[in-house]
């Protein structure tokens, strides 16, 4: 029997705010155990939540960056369930009517090719504290720090055929939500996690199978994983005679398999219902206005542009738009005196070979676009060979202000001067005379021989260009 697989993510962005989504306490990761969790947070009685706007001001840049439909009137709902990490015994989220409707995303997948993925919907909701198991012998101890860290909960629509796609996806949301500046998307730290919603029915036919969902994948390795082991196992076990249960399941990533966790809840489980405390939340066309003029160039558009206006490859294109930070890099090292794909070339090349070699992201490399741009600057009018550019490149790594303080003092300067390079090229044709012979007698491959040559008695500063066409002329006379 042939089957499709059918996949559809719940992605928890968690919003880059300082404080929390109802409270004023802090969001900063790393604190002491319990210590960032204010009365609000814990529903002790007497205190009530208030909004915190610039998660709404988030909620509705991720609105806008993929076309998706705004609430302008959204309710906040309290959704029961009763788990030690919830101090409240309720979450506050949002149900009916959530502030993201409806949008879509383009995704470009391993291949280039393009996944059109849609979205449900996006709402905001509170985070709940951490059960830690591995801290006391016989015992669970609950931190409550990230209890109403702010959320932003991302729902696509059931369109994904693979895990492929699925992690393409996923991709794409953790690259958009670090490019607007609303998720740090820190997946050790939790900031971005994904629920994977896995189902199979047979090829062709109109229903979906019942889906499991597996919660809390926090590595796009993980969730590639926990798809293809769910897959296998919803087909062993159909073909076997049995039946798919809804559940929630958790992926042990050591064992590298799902296990059962608990029946899947319906959403009357939870008993949401508006939640007193808080009013609708209203937005108006003026708020939204003024979040579009503040949207930075997003990842397709400006991939486009690299293309059309810049005449960079797809591919290229595609690397230096991966996040924000990359593309204004990019953009800085640009100047009129030289063309933009050489620019391009030399940071998809040196510059992201070294940053893996040396194990850094582009935050902590020590070499500043403008420093990349000056080195271009000297490679393009002659001043140094490309091959020597390399080497300036590694004292710029190393802590050198500008290439032009390591070409003055370690005297790089390439030799331009026709006179000169004239000069030796007539003295090594005048040392090798039986190859001057055989280089005219048809063995044109000595052409690299005399390019060494001269290159040696230069110590490798004679203009590369220069040298090879009077090479040529002396050689073909």
């Amino acid at each position: 029997m042939s089957w499709e697989v059918v996949i559809g993510l719940e992605i928890h962005a968690q919003l880059a705010t300082r404080s929390k989504i109802f409270s004023g306490a802090s969001t900063a990761f790393g604190a002491a155990p319990n210590t960032q969790a204010c009365a609000v947070d814990l529903g002790l009685p007497g205190v009530l939540p208030v909004m915190n706007a610039a998660a709404v001001e988030m909620a509705v840049k991720f609105a806008l960056a993929t076309n998706a439909q705004i609430g302008q009137t959204s309710v906040f709902a309290r959704k029961n369930y009763f788990y030690p990490d919830l101090p409240k015994g309720y979450q506050i989220s949002q149900m009916a009517l959530p502030i993201v409707g409806e949008g879509r995303v383009k995704v470009v997948q391993a291949d280039g090719s393009e996944k059109s993925v849609g979205l449900t919907r996006a709402h905001l909701e509170e985070d709940a504290g951490k059960s830690v198991h591995d801290q006391f012998p016989d015992a669970t101890g609950i931190d409550l720090n990230r209890a109403g860290t702010p959320l932003l909960e991302i729902v696509s629509e059931p369109d994904m055929r693979s895990s492929a796609e699925a992690v393409a996806y996923a991709r794409h949301i953790h690259s958009l939500v670090r490019y607007i500046d609303i998720c740090d998307g820190n997946m050790q730290e939790g900031s971005f996690r994904c629920d994977a919603n896995v189902s199979i029915r047979e090829k062709g036919a109109p229903a979906y199978g019942t889906r499991a969902e597996i919660k809390n994948l926090n590595s796009f390795r993980f969730l590639e994983r926990a798809i293809e082991f769910e897959i296998e196992r919803q087909i062993d076990v159909i073909e076997g005679g049995g039946t798919v249960v809804q559940e929630t399941r958790l992926y042990d990533a050591d064992k590298d398999e799902t296990r059962s966790m608990r029946s899947k809840e319906e959403a009357n489980d939870y008993r949401y219902f508006p939640d007193p405390d808080l009013p609708p939340l209203v937005i108006d066309e003026a708020f939204i206005e003024g979040i579009r003029s503040t949207m930075p160039e997003l990842p397709q558009t400006r991939r486009s542009r690299y293309v059309q206006e810049l005449g960079l490859p797809v591919e290229d294109a595609r690397a230096l738009t991966i996040d924000r930070h990359t593309a204004d890099y990019f953009e800085a090292t640009l100047d009129d005196s030289f063309k933009p794909r050489q620019s391009a070339n030399w940071m998809t090349g040196e510059l992201f070979a070294r940053m893996n070699r040396d194990d850094v992201n582009l935050d902590q490399v020590p070499v500043s676009p403008l420093q990349i741009k000056g080195l271009l600057i000297r490679m393009n009018d002659g001043t140094i060979s490309a091959k020597t550019g390399k080497q300036v490149f590694d004292e710029l790594w190393n802590g050198a202000l500008s290439a032009d303080a390591v070409i003055e003092e370690q005297g790089l300067k390439q030799i331009s001067d026709t006179g000169a390079i004239e000069a030796m090229v007539d003295e090594v044709l005048a040392a090798n005379p039986q190859q001057v012979a055989d280089y005219r007698g048809g063995k044109e491959k000595l052409m690299s021989f005399f390019v060494g040559q001269v290159m040696r008695a230069s110590k490798g500063k004679a203009n590369p260009a220069e040298l090879n066409t009077l090479l040529k002329k002396k050689l073909d006379n």
